[in-house]
């Protein structure tokens, strides 16, 4: 299989499973890797007893980006993206999307940094729910980034949130 990196070759065998590759050879390996998935999300909000702009009502579009370490399993696949975007969907993304924040979250003032920390505890409670514990091998959530505006965000660290 000696090519010339950058040429250009049409396929001409399509792969076959148990016939070209094995499914002992589907797992490379055995270590944690970090696969990241991104959502936004549009929500109105305000802040309490901070003299600003942001003390009205006010709308953002947000960016979360979700960080989840884990082993591959038997197939090589860490985290499957889907899998990520089913826990987003049924579990976060109801209490944020085109929501007002001061009343779909606990009682906090619904500033980037507090809702961060939630959005952590969300994600780190699907993954050790037996509905996910044993789809994700080993998953833990490693950070969150939550954009309020493109160039603004907080984030918090797996290492922050459990080494305190």
């Amino acid at each position: 299989m000696s090519r010339t990196p950058g040429e250009f070759r049409i396929v001409e065998k399509l792969q076959q499973f148990e016939v070209d590759i094995k499914a002992s050879e589907l797992r490379y390996h055995n270590r944690r890797v970090l696969v990241s998935k991104e959502f936004t999300f549009d929500a109105a909000h305000h802040l309490h007893a901070y003299e600003g702009k942001c003390k009205n009502l006010h709308g953002h579009t947000y960016k979360a980006v979700i960080g989840i370490s884990a082993r591959p399993d038997d197939t090589g696949i860490t985290a499957d993206f889907g899998l990520i975007k089913e826990i987003w969907k049924t579990r976060i993304e109801t209490y944020l999307d085109h929501r007002y924040l001061n009343e779909t979250l606990p009682p906090m003032n619904t500033t980037a940094e507090n809702m961060v920390v939630w959005l952590y505890e969300q994600m780190e409670e699907a993954l050790l729910s037996d509905e996910y514990k044993s789809l994700i091998c080993d998953g833990r959530t490693e950070f969150i980034r939550l954009y309020e505006t493109p160039t603004s965000y907080a984030e918090v660290r797996r290492e922050w949130m459990t080494g305190e």
